[in-house]
């Protein structure tokens, strides 16, 4: 490959914003963190870099192979960020642990995962997100879900679903049905990944009874209205399974009182891809996207690994997803504020100077020509960056 080929490049699985897409994806952004701010989050900003043994903590190896890792000047191994819920909690456990709980924190940034790229999904990509911190409430678990609605409603999407389970009530049945600890992982991973096929196989080689594999069978096809709950009530006899059930169905409650409960869909089947969730979890989904627009869940044991015991909850969107259904259902992003364009006749400059500080003084978002034009020509600029008015000086 030339050099120059080289430089005109980009890293595998990186991607550029053009200005339009770049606009787009700024008004997106703020859109959503004006909604974090209305519901009382502050913003927390942390490193692009952490140490290795920071963003492993509580979820083991698993994701190592998954991370941009370097090295610092004293060999210590450091990795990019590979999601922000692990170095949130590091904050929170060592720099916020006097302050007033609950914590609501909230955040817009960048996370990067070597993996197979994808449409919606880059090795570098964009995440907004929010956690509450202290908390162990039904009523904060209603909140993080009202407000990931909320917050999706605001950059334009109304055609959505949140598939919500409990990840206590798989792991409850799975003891129930006497699975070794090696089955039970294999199990989850294959519900993670929905490969039905392979959790029929596992279950089929268990040394367990019939009934007990039709009812891990059935796992993933445990979605529907509050009647599901009814029927995965029936279907379990231990404490913990039930107890999850009772969970979901009092943050379904709460979610009725928040008057977003359309937007609710249970889904028993919901386990999420990280190993650190321990009640409940949640997916949002639109059509014509074969992925989640956002997810989260409650994850009472991260803390404790930092030294600091505090329950908490949280999501997080991916900001290309969003913009790609946005683009699918035929939507505009939010917008940018484009208000006048100043063009000018020869000779006009200074006036037109002037005309456009009065303007953005008064807080009128302006681009002035970088040279005289015809009003004709001015109005053809204008019209292709969509301004919505020409001034011209003559």
């Amino acid at each position: 490959m030339e050099n120059r080929d080289m430089v005109l490049e980009i890293p595998y699985g990186t991607r550029d914003f053009l200005p339009r897409e770049a606009a787009g994806k700024r008004a997106i952004e703020a859109a959503i963190a004006e909604e974090f701010n209305l519901w009382g989050y502050d913003e927390i900003v942390t490193p692009t870099v952490e140490f290795l043994d920071t963003l492993t903590m509580g979820n083991g190896s698993n994701l190592e192979p998954h991370m941009f890792k370097l090295f610092d000047k004293n060999n210590r191994t450091m990795a990019l960020r590979y999601e922000m819920t692990t170095p949130i909690a590091r904050v929170a456990a060592s720099r916020m642990k006097e302050d007033k709980l609950p914590l609501k924190l909230s955040y817009i940034s960048s996370v990067f995962r070597y993996e197979q790229a994808q449409t919606g999904r880059q090795c570098e990509f964009h995440q907004a997100g929010v956690e509450l911190l202290g908390s162990d409430k039904a009523t904060a678990d209603a909140e993080i879900i009202a407000l990931a609605i909320s917050a999706l409603k605001k950059t334009g999407l109304n055609d959505f679903i949140i598939c919500l389970g409990q990840v206590d009530f798989i792991n409850g049945l799975m003891k129930q049905c006497g699975l070794s600890a090696k089955e039970m992982g294999n199990i989850r991973a294959a519900i993670e990944n929905r490969d039905l096929v392979g959790l029929n196989n596992i279950a089929d080689k268990a040394d367990i009874s019939e009934d007990a594999k039709k009812m891990v069978k059935e796992i993933p096809l445990l979605h529907g209205n509050r009647e599901i709950l009814k029927k995965a009530y029936s279907m379990v006899n231990n404490e913990q399974s039930r107890k999850a059930l009772d969970n979901l169905s009092e943050i379904c409650n709460l979610l009725e009182a928040y008057g977003v409960s359309d937007y609710i869909t249970f889904d028993l089947g919901v386990i999420r891809d990280f190993s650190y969730y321990t009640g409940m979890v949640f997916e949002a989904y639109t059509p014509g996207l074969g992925y989640p627009l956002c997810g989260g869940g409650r994850y009472d044991n991260m803390l404790t690994d930092f030294g600091t015991d505090m329950s908490a909850t949280g999501f997080a969107f991916g900001i290309e997803r969003v913009m790609l259904a946005l683009e699918r259902h035929g939507l505009k992003a939010p917008q940018t504020q484009r208000d006048v364009y100043v063009a000018f006749a020869p000779g006009k400059e200074p006036e037109a100077i002037k005309a456009v500080q009065k303007l953005r003084a008064a807080g009128e978002a302006c681009e002035m020509a970088m040279g005289p034009s015809t009003e004709q020509d001015a109005e053809e600029y204008r019209a292709g960056k969509g301004y919505q008015q020409l001034i011209f000086v003559k």
